[in-house]
């Protein structure tokens, strides 16, 4: 087997996938975004809202009359905007950190449903902040609304220094809390990767310790790696001689070129590394196979 090193350099012919490959019709890796292109109609005006919220958890107006589904001060670390000079402020606060933004509307069944699983969110996840936005609420809100092009909500847009990086539309909580984690996931137990070097320095540091490296690597827009991501995130909190890494490949040209050279053309893909060496790797989404395949580098007989 060839060191690592040289695998940068050139990829083996010899390495393969260890399971099944999951092909994504979706996936194009010459295409910088996997998210589609909607066009706008000329004239567009924000739709009304005027479904009756049924949710099933506790609601309660607030006193500024908005706030879909607040029922006490703990949900106060969602912050409720009621001006784009409000928005504008906080995206600036949040500096590095994930912003998350829900667009919802006070009468709207569905921003209702969600918005206590974001509230849920905004309890654990410390180093993200949490914005309302009600389109209802005045007419500032309804022109930033337009200007944002929100045509349904719940709407979800996620900033970082405030550059919008990713948007979702007609979400459910699992796939929110995966969005969470999968942009704003900075202090887990995996080890965030931004460069070749950043690779080359993980190799090394483990190259003695006989720990199974598990290098999954991504993109930004990618459905199926933030379907997978929070595995990772669970594995890497349950596995002590596991090392979890994760990397972007379009964060940069260094990393573009580093899949490039690993010849990965479908995400997610997991590598597995082993002192210095690249014994494997899989490439798919599923959770059950993702898990075999690292027990099986482990040492542990799987059988499918």
């Amino acid at each position: 087997m060839a060191s690592f090193t040289n695998l940068i350099v050139k990829p083996p012919t010899t390495i393969h996938s260890t399971t099944k490959l999951h092909i994504f019709s979706h996936y194009n890796p010459k295409l910088q975004s996997f998210l589609p292109t909607k066009t706008k109609p000329h004239n567009y005006k924000p739709p009304l809202f005027i479904t009756k919220a049924t949710s099933g958890a506790a609601t309660k107006t607030d006193s500024s009359g908005g706030g879909a589904a607040k029922t006490n001060k703990e949900e106060d670390k969602v912050q409720h905007i009621h001006s784009v000079a409000e928005f504008e402020a906080a995206l600036r606060d949040a500096k590095q950190k994930l912003v998350v933004v829900e667009f919802a509307a006070r009468n709207s069944k569905q921003s209702s449903e969600i918005y206590p699983f974001m509230v849920n969110l905004s309890r654990t996840c410390n180093d993200v902040v949490f914005l309302l936005v009600l389109g209802d609420e005045s007419d500032e809100m309804t022109e930033f609304f337009r200007r944002e092009k929100i045509e349904k909500v719940p709407h979800f847009n996620f900033y970082k220094n405030m550059e919008k990086i990713h948007e979702e539309e007609g979400i459910g909580p699992d796939r929110l809390a995966g969005d969470v984690l999968y942009y704003g996931d900075s202090h887990s137990g995996v080890v965030q990767l931004h460069n070749r070097e950043d690779v080359e320095k993980l190799i090394a540091d483990h190259k003695e310790d006989n720990k199974l490296i598990v290098l999954d690597v991504g993109l930004k827009h990618c459905g199926p790696c933030v379907k997978v991501y929070p595995t990772v995130v669970k594995l890497s909190k349950q596995m002590e001689t596991v090392v979890f890494a994760r990397m972007n490949g379009d964060e940069n040209n260094s990393c573009m070129q580093f899949l490039k050279d690993m010849d990965v053309v479908e995400v997610p893909t997991f590598l597995f590394i082993r002192d210095g060496e690249i014994c494997g790797r899989y490439v798919g989404s599923g959770k059950g196979e993702l898990i075999g395949e690292i027990l099986r580098y482990q040492g542990v007989r799987v059988t499918y």
